[in-house]
């Protein structure tokens, strides 16, 4: 149900991973931000995409989504307990409701412009935290899987009062450019420079209002992306998980918005229904359905095929087709190079990279099974892809046995890993890094999953028979992170990790690190992108980085099963992984001053603060 607060209407729910467990009655603001739940006055939604949760809304109703409520396209997600007062008014993450309601009644901006759904636009233009932000989330349970479901209603939160609101509009970090510049699409939010197309690593932040400019210099925005300053558009397909339709089309330049546009996406019965219904004015958007077969799985990749009258393009992001996901986030990129045609009658071999990235592109489409994705398929086909630099890794719902078993999920990463990286001397002291922005269930101990077959994944490097057991950081904002980033707490609609689940694998708190990322100007931007790497003791060093859609989830990644002999992937995820020898280096140096963005650096551009910054023990619940 729809609750207010300083921080003007929200609604509450919970994440991915539940059952009927009692929630506490309050957060220390340097906990986690403990299972998209913030303290009792202030609440988070989320979007998980395993069991579909329940969730309240206060948005108007519903049009095109998996679930029943008003808002922006929203997917559905996993079964959890809804945080509120009232009877849940629908069932799916945030992220999909927000898209639904953009496409009913359409806020309405200060600026009189009528524009597309924004799930943090307020009525009021006070100088709260902005409303929410909502996206999606991946999460995978083992209880859901097996039909749990929840019933148990809890308290109704506490209203705040007017002392409160004054309290948290004063910890809000304020805006360089005036508190519009937080809400609204600011007039100099283009003037930063686009990044050069011969970037040595071709990774990009998005840009984000808020910011001082120059930590903009060098990030994307979507409409950047889809420019003529890329290529002339002749054609797209846009992979993901959540849609507005409208707003997504309305980032296209004019001159490309009649170009027909593929929507790959994996939503069912209701859902579906809605998010055609959204398509119904554009006659050039088509859609394939993706296949999930397996229980409580989503189809989580993000990525973009550009097709233009010059050549071809990929994008594969961390960003949902939602405008939530572009302004007040922090999100993660990686652009081909522009791919030319290649000669006819040039042999199947031909225009492949020395990292196979033609080969596993065309793979990954092919798991599809789908007529809609063949024409795209051929095309790929009669391109060079041969200067990619990064290795695709990719999951495709399935359970799969023998060779099989390191084509998708993290045993694709360990094959990678153990192929194309070498030994380190006192790797052992070499921690691994996972930021993420949502968290499933990995059982009772840390052995049944993360510690076990995952860190092994994690700490491969080579062909060396060491099993190492080196530090383990995990970044995932605190409650206090949340509580002052440029959304307030309704950015935890976004980092969803239910309590139930959490109170079930209380071990994890103690890998868990805070989001900082002063390096380049985020630490107020949540983040949405998800990473994973291999640094050096002094944190100076990289062995590998990996940026993808991929959160901290079994579903996600895969499980392996019978006793190892198969692995089970429920989800669609898709992802690059950087290692240096791609590059002729033996390691990555980590860049200290990503921003302003340069062509001619070596160093890597870690998106946030190295070392990472363990919670306080106060922190832990």
């Amino acid at each position: 149900m729809s609750q207010a607060s300083q921080h003007g209407k929200w609604t509450l729910s919970s994440s991915d991973d539940d059952n009927d467990d009692p929630l506490p009655s309050a957060l220390n603001n340097n906990s986690p931000l403990l299972f998209g739940s913030p303290p009792p006055d202030q609440h988070t939604s989320s979007d998980s995409n395993l069991n579909p949760p329940k969730i309240a809304s206060n948005f108007h109703q519903p049009k095109h989504d998996p679930d029943p409520p008003p808002s922006i396209e929203v997917k559905p997600e996993p079964k959890s307990d809804t945080v509120t007062a009232a009877p849940p008014l629908s069932i799916g993450s945030e992220a999909r409701q927000a898209s639904q309601a953009s496409q009913l009644k359409p806020v309405k901006y200060e600026s009189n412009q009528s524009r597309p759904f924004l799930a943090g636009k307020r009525k009021k233009d006070d100088d709260s935290i902005s409303g929410w932000a909502l996206s999606d989330s991946d999460d995978d349970d083992d209880d859901k899987a097996k039909g749990q479901s929840s019933g148990q209603k809890d308290p109704p939160p506490k209203r705040s009062s007017p002392k409160l609101k004054k309290a948290k509009v004063e910890e809000r970090p304020p805006s360089p450019h005036g508190r519009t510049y937080y809400i609204d699409e600011p007039d100099d939010f283009f003037e930063t420079s686009v990044p050069p197309v011969n970037d040595t690593y071709r990774f990009y932040l998005n840009k984000v209002t808020g910011l001082e400019k120059r930590y903009n210099t060098g990030a994307l925005h979507i409409k950047e992306i889809l420019s003529p300053l890329f290529g002339t558009l002749k054609e797209s397909v846009q992979f993901n998980y959540c849609f507005d339709i409208a707003w997504m089309l309305q980032q296209y330049p004019p001159e490309f918005r009649d170009k027909p546009v593929l929507i790959v996406h994996g939503d069912k019965r209701e859902a579906k229904a809605r998010l055609l219904q959204q398509a119904q004015p554009y006659s050039q958007v088509r859609f394939c359905q993706a296949k999930l077969d397996i229980a409580f799985g989503t189809h989580h990749t993000k990525m973009m095929l550009l097709w233009y009258e010059e050549g071809f393009r990929v994008v594969i992001l961390t960003s949902n087709m939602i405008r939530a996901d572009w302004y007040q986030k922090t999100q993660g990129l990686w652009m081909s190079p522009l791919y030319l045609r290649l000669p006819k009658g040039s042999p199947e071999t031909a225009g492949e990279s020395p990292t196979l990235f033609k080969r596993d592109l065309l793979e990954y489409l092919g798991a599809y099974r789908a007529p809609e994705i063949t024409d795209w398929i051929q095309r790929i086909r009669e391109h060079d892809l041969s200067e990619t630099r990064v290795y695709l890794i990719g999951s495709t719902p399935g359970r799969y046995l023998g060779s099989d078993m390191e084509r998708w999920g993290h045993l694709r990463l360990r094959k990678l890993l153990h192929d194309h990286t070498r030994p380190i001397p006192n790797e052992e002291k070499w921690p691994v890094i996972g930021q993420f922005s949502s968290i499933g269930s990995m059982g009772v101990d840390k052995t049944k999953w993360l510690a076990g077959e995952f860190q092994r994944t994690l700490t491969t490097l080579g062909k060396s028979s060491l099993r190492p057991d080196p530090p383990m950081h995990l970044i995932y904002p605190s409650v206090d992170d949340v509580r002052t980033s440029l959304e307030g707490y309704p950015a935890g609609g976004s980092l969803p990790y239910s309590i139930q689940t959490a109170q079930k694998q209380l071990w994890l708190h103690s890998y868990f690190h805070r989001w900082q990322a002063e390096t380049t100007g985020r630490s107020h931007a949540m983040p949405h992108i998800k990473t994973y790497m291999r640094a050096s003791p002094d944190f100076t060093q990289l062995a590998w980085f990996l940026v993808t859609s991929a959160n901290l989830s079994k579903a996600a990644w895969g499980a392996l099963e019978k006793n190892n002999t198969q692995v089970m992937v429920r989800s669609y995820e898709l992802g690059v992984l950087y290692v240096p020898s791609a590059f002729s280096m033996s390691t990555f140096p980590v860049q200290m001053d990503v921003f302003p963005a340069t062509t001619s650096s070596t160093s890597f551009p870690v998106p946030f603060d190295l070392p990472p910054k363990r919670y306080s023990s106060k922190g832990y619940l």
